[in-house]
């Protein structure tokens, strides 16, 4: 069951409700995307999700990358407010913050998988 801290966003108008995207909303969508749009970032962010909360080496270890192209990808991560970061003694443990990563990669499992199967029905007939 979902409780009221895991909510995605407060209620907001369905997307056909709206009116059309300013092109600065436009381009905050887009740029938010951009950083959704690497592999490395998307893995790490299922595997926070996972997890709920890891160690820099634990993370590197895991993707077989050094800590240091992890480091990288997780500030980009916790510049833009996704992910945030907590100091235990000489480790930093990282987690997920946004409550809306989780049902944004979950949407976007949906599309693939969907696209896929979609693709793949009409190749039989």
């Amino acid at each position: 069951m979902k409780n009221e801290a895991d909510a995605c966003c407060s209620p907001k108008p369905l997307l056909e409700d709206r009116p059309l995207f300013s092109l600065e909303q436009a381009a905050g969508l887009a740029e938010l995307f951009k950083l959704l749009a690497d592999p490395t970032r998307v893995r790490l962010l299922q595997m926070l999700l996972k997890q709920g909360e890891m160690r820099v080496s634990d993370i590197s270890d895991a993707l077989e990358m050094t800590p240091q192209a992890v480091s990288n990808q997780l500030q980009k991560l916790a510049y833009n407010s996704v992910v945030a970061a907590r100091r235990a003694g000489v480790n930093i443990h990282y987690r997920v913050v946004d409550p809306c990563v989780r049902e944004l990669l979950q949407q976007g499992m949906c599309l693939l998988e969907e696209s896929r199967d979609v693709g793949t029905q009409s190749e039989v007939g």
